[in-house]
């Protein structure tokens, strides 16, 4: 078995979700669960097929979205694994919807932050290991950054 890293290529502040799921019918079923739990996101998709052809199967409302989706798919090139871009919402928005699809088995992250991706390869294929959801945590949170986080979700909106 080999291990390797691919990195996820996105703009620094743009939110995606990586997860896993089993179906071809995956593109479209998290492509209605997104329109109609946030309909003014904007997102790419790209989901890796398994079986059959194996392609890269995309869809968004976002043309350079679903390009960049589609491209970062075709980088991990892991079985059944899908990712999707947004702008103009949060993971949080959206990401119950996300996994009460059907076929979604698992969510890997949600993040902005910076994300590689540990994919193990056998002579069966390429999976994903796990994932690399930001930078070491430097030690716990002082009075002053409890304010900080409290002031912040109240800024953006997530708490009155």
């Amino acid at each position: 078995m080999e291990i390797s890293t691919v990195k996820i290529e996105k703009p620094d502040d743009m939110n995606m979700i990586l997860g896993q799921s089993h179906f071809i019918k995956t593109v479209e079923d998290l492509h209605e669960a997104l329109v109609t739990s946030a309909p003014g996101l904007r997102f790419g998709l790209a989901f890796c097929e398994a079986s059959g052809p194996c392609l890269v199967r995309s869809t968004g409302n976002d043309e350079e979205l679903t390009r960049l989706a589609q491209d970062n798919a075709l980088a991990l090139a892991t079985g059944h694994a899908f990712i999707i871009l947004m702008e103009e919402g949060f993971p949080i928005n959206v990401l119950n919807a996300v996994k009460q699809v059907p076929e979604v088995c698992c969510i890997f992250c949600a993040t902005a932050n910076p994300v590689e991706v540990l994919v193990a390869e056998t002579a069966s294929g390429r999976g994903i290991a796990g994932v690399i959801d930001g930078s070491a945590s430097k030690g716990p949170e002082a009075e002053e950054d409890v304010k900080a986080r409290k002031d912040f979700l109240r800024t953006i909106g997530y708490k009155l």
